[in-house]
């Protein structure tokens, strides 16, 4: 069996027109010999014009009923394109995730993917063309409806594709993978290729066009990924593994990451079990710290990291119930900054890279530095940001 899995986001499927759209582009693949799995997105806003209804009910809404509510914007898209495609005389069938047979483990609002039922999606490609699977979204072991997070329906389809051993094709409103944002840096390159690694660290640094556990998972099953724009006929970019790069450039793409808060923890006691459980006790709540420096001094320590904005309110909780019992402790906490990051894989050979990012910076004061083989991100005043890209694409020719 020839067969793809396409999927199709938010602004592919906004309204009836590009609904319609996606119907003739799905229409001409299966004419041309494929079957097709399609995964959708809900329509345009609709997952954010929820949450807000949801809040005008319930400022903190229950995380079961929001995941109950959130996975309705699916359904109507995966609906609606499976009558556009029987209108092409497409033999077509939408299925939800307990249709479909997408198993999840985790919590509410942030689950995972455990397994495909296989045989549920292969016995009804036997029979249709075109099977439209609602993205973003799973059952539990306890039948509940779970949600995957944002840009949940990404790692929907590449899940899906290597579960079935398909082609997989991610469309967006973006023709491709760009070594910046255009809307950042207008100049910016679009890029045939790209590794597993680079588009990781991408991802999970603010580049929107992939989400970072799609990427997770074509790496591990080695599946080829595949970028374009569902509004033209534009060639996209495939992320692939690092061996199919000939050419491995030193820094392949930059990122700037808004929203960003830096947390200082002074006069901490000279114990690094208070180290280790403030990291134990973020990790349980859920909280992901980034961009970490700890200085000792002779009486004390001085902790500090980045979380999300959007993470402060919890962190400000957990950190007054943790050290309570502690004098002295003093957090501070530092809002309106953004992550600034130069990716790529040349960097583990390449020397000076970091001379060059330090240098195209020198005008800026940085708060916070951290690196990888491949990568270096540095933590600005938000007002710096324009200057600090424009100077770095410059700098490494992006």
């Amino acid at each position: 069996m020839n067969l793809v899995v396409q999927k199709y986001g938010g602004s592919s499927v906004a309204d009836t027109d590009k609904i319609l759209n996606v119907a003739k582009r799905v229409s001409k693949k299966i004419r041309s010999g494929m079957k097709v799995v399609v995964v959708v997105s809900a329509m345009g806003k609709t997952t954010d014009n929820l949450i807000k209804e949801a809040k005008k009910i319930n400022k903190k809404p229950n995380d079961r009923e929001l995941d109950m509510l959130l996975t309705t914007g699916e359904q109507v898209s995966a609906a609606l394109l499976s009558m556009a495609l029987q209108k092409h005389k497409i033999k077509s069938k939408s299925l939800n995730a307990y249709q479909a047979g997408i198993n999840t483990i985790g919590r509410f609002t942030e689950a995972k993917i455990q397994n495909f039922d296989n045989k549920k999606i292969l016995s009804f490609l036997n029979e249709y063309s075109a099977l439209v699977v609602t993205g973003f979204q799973g059952i539990n072991k306890q039948g509940e409806l779970t949600t995957l997070g944002r840009g949940g329906s990404d790692t929907s389809a590449v899940a899906l594709a290597a579960s079935l051993n398909a082609e997989c094709e991610i469309y967006s409103d973006v023709d491709g993978i760009y070594t910046v944002d255009p809307k950042l840096y207008p100049k910016a390159k679009k890029l045939n290729y790209i590794t597993y690694d680079e588009m990781l660290e991408l991802s999970a640094h603010g580049a929107k066009v992939l989400h970072f556990r799609a990427v997770e998972i074509a790496k591990k099953f080695n599946l080829p990924v595949y970028c374009a724009s569902s509004f033209n006929g534009k060639k996209g970019s495939y992320v692939v593994s690092e061996d199919k790069i000939i050419e491995k450039s030193v820094v392949t793409g930059l990122t700037a990451l808004k929203n960003q808060t830096r947390v200082f923890i002074k006069n901490l006691p000279k114990d690094y079990s208070v180290v280790r459980k403030i990291f134990s006790k973020v990790a349980l709540a859920g909280l992901n710290v980034d961009m970490i420096s700890l200085i000792e001094s002779e009486q004390n320590i001085t902790l500090s990291f980045s979380v999300v904005d959007e993470k402060k309110t919890r962190l400000e909780k957990m950190l007054k119930s943790l050290l309570k019992n502690l004098a002295g402790w003093e957090v501070i906490y530092e809002t309106g900054l953004v992550k600034i990051s130069i990716v790529g894989i040349g960097m583990k050979s390449e020397t000076g890279v970091a001379a060059k990012y330090f240098d195209a910076l020198k005008d800026i004061p940085i708060k916070l530095v951290t690196t990888s083989e491949i990568k270096i991100s540095c933590l600005i005043d938000e007002k710096y940001q324009e200057t600090a890209v424009n100077s770095l694409a410059k700098k490494f020719k992006l």
